[in-house]
């Protein structure tokens, strides 16, 4: 899998957003990428030292439409913790 296809979006949300402060960044990347693609993408999309790579399978929900309930699909979150000194420009100012 090609770098750049691992990251899809970074995560703003209000949770994402006060992980910052201890170097921690969300992005929603690929269902089939594995912690050393996200590691090495992240490394190379944003040129910093990646320390740490979580990574959880976010389940799909329910939604109603008319009367029938369909299933969004399931997705993949990684939230990425850098080493100390470094931050992402991106997320600055949000």
């Amino acid at each position: 899998m090609h770098l750049y296809q691992v990251l899809h979006r970074p995560l703003i949300t209000e949770k994402s957003t006060g992980l910052q402060a201890q170097g921690k960044y969300a992005f929603k990347v690929d269902g089939k990428a594995n912690k050393p693609q996200i590691k090495q993408a992240v490394e190379k999309a944003f040129n910093v030292s990646v320390a740490k790579v979580n990574v959880m399978t976010v389940p799909g929900k329910g939604r109603r439409v008319g009367r029938r309930v369909i299933q969004t699909p399931s997705w993949k979150k990684a939230i990425v913790t850098l080493r100390t000194g470094d931050k992402i420009e991106l997320f600055e100012g949000v």
